[in-house]
């Protein structure tokens, strides 16, 4: 009996999972060796600490696969609402660390509540989203998902960790499988390319391309007889054209000065390798000194000589790209992806629909977090302070992405339940 219901955990998600929390591991073990180290097991040591919290996750997987597969669809909400207890509990009884108040301390152990509030939030969405009452294409459901997604973010916010934030605009691309509208996608795509726009041409350059865009298929339709609304595009290049000059306000105003710095390092605007562009150049001189096979595993010139501050932490994807080159890095990328593959094709077989709006989530985060850190570490992204899953040290991050994975094996193994 035991054996069947083991078969019925997908193992090549394990298997995946596995791969990359060992690689993970031995890179931060690399970044953070040092030779006078007295014992290999010293929980003083970064290495052992996070081989620690790996021994503690396959407890934690255990007790994860062996709840009943509905207890998740059960109780959804109510981790969702602890969750946000947990977060708004910080500005009372968290502890600073690094200049964000995120982490509550039990002595030795430090926990940080926003990596577990993302497993939380994307099973409220899938429940709210598999309601019989909800229907995605209605305007007044989407503004419901809309409010879940956003109350996690606007606790985190404040901590501040706006890198955490940011990651709950992954939650769209699930609410788009279950029937939102796409124009949602594009206006997100679109505000991001006004805005970096904006800030590389000016808003008066980015307010005359509008209006001639605008114009242009005004005419279009004129021409195929398709009688344009003319108030709709009014409206829609009067509220582009708002938000381009509100930009400036926004990056003056509402952004910090570290943010502001990292905007204007990756738009070529400032070069300040020495302050706080260091990190990101510093990133990429390790990783294109790596070449094609790498240095060799605790060989890298600039991880062993700690140029890249915190290297083991959001930029241990350099670590990678060093000692192991452009071989070993393409490696690394390619199992994130059949991992996030692997959940969307899963989550796409589910008969629940609370199963497949969760393994969306799951595979949105994932891909989120994969893609901006690189994105970060390889200087395309400002740095924003978002970790790479079961690679960056940390127990809160590793476990949370642990629950998080888990969660939809467990679910995914009792999709005989439902028909």
């Amino acid at each position: 009996m035991a054996n069947e219901r083991t078969s019925r955990f997908d193992w090549i998600i394990i298997l995946l999972f596995l791969a990359l929390v060992t690689i993970g591991w031995l890179n931060i073990y690399s970044a953070s060796y040092v030779d006078n180290v007295d014992s290999f097991f010293d929980l003083g040591n970064i290495y052992t600490k996070q081989l620690m919290w790996i021994v503690l996750s396959i407890v934690l997987i255990v007790f994860i696969l062996a709840i009943d597969v509905k207890f998740y669809e059960r109780f959804g909400s109510i981790i969702y609402i602890v969750s946000l207890i947990s977060l708004l509990g910080l500005f009372v009884f968290g502890k600073s660390i690094n200049g964000a108040t995120s982490w509550y301390v039990f002595g030795p152990v430090s926990i940080q509540p926003s990596e577990f509030a993302k497993a939380a939030a994307a099973l409220a969405v899938a429940k709210y989203v598999s309601d019989i009452q909800t229907n995605m294409s209605l305007f007044k459901d989407q503004l419901r998902a809309f409010l879940i997604i956003a109350l996690p973010a606007i606790f985190i916010v404040p901590q501040p960790d706006p890198g955490s934030a940011l990651i709950y605009a992954a939650f769209v691309f699930p609410l788009y499988r279950e029937g939102m509208h796409y124009v949602y996608l594009l206006l997100g795509f679109f505000a991001a390319a006004l805005f970096v726009g904006t800030l590389i041409v000016g808003a008066y350059w980015i307010a005359g391309f509008v209006l001639l865009i605008g114009l242009g298929l005004f005419f279009y339709n004129l021409k195929k007889k398709r009688r344009p609304n003319k108030l709709k595009y009014f409206t829609i290049v009067f509220a582009c054209i708002a938000f381009a000059f509100s930009v400036s306000y926004i990056f003056n105003n509402v952004f910090e000065q570290r943010h502001r710095d990292r905007f204007n390092i990756v738009l070529g605007k400032e070069v300040d390798a020495k302050g706080i562009g260091y990190n990101t150049n510093q990133s990429e001189i390790a990783i294109g000194s790596g070449g094609w096979f790498g240095k060799g595993w605790t060989e890298g010139t600039q991880t062993k000589g700690n140029f890249v501050p915190e290297q083991h932490t959001d930029y241990i994807f350099s670590t990678v790209g060093e000692e192991w080159g452009f071989v070993g890095s393409m490696l690394v990328i390619i199992l994130f992806i059949t991992l996030i593959i692997r959940v969307l094709v899963l989550a796409e077989r589910q008969k629940s629909q609370f199963a497949r709006v969760y393994g969306y989530s799951v595979a949105a985060i994932f891909f989120f977090h994969f893609f901006v850190n690189i994105g970060m570490v390889s200087g395309i992204f400002p740095t924003v302070g978002i970790p790479l899953p079961f690679f960056s040290y940390g127990g809160s991050g590793l476990w949370g992405f642990t629950i998080l994975l888990f969660i939809f094996v467990r679910l995914d193994s009792g999709n005989y339940y439902y028909t």
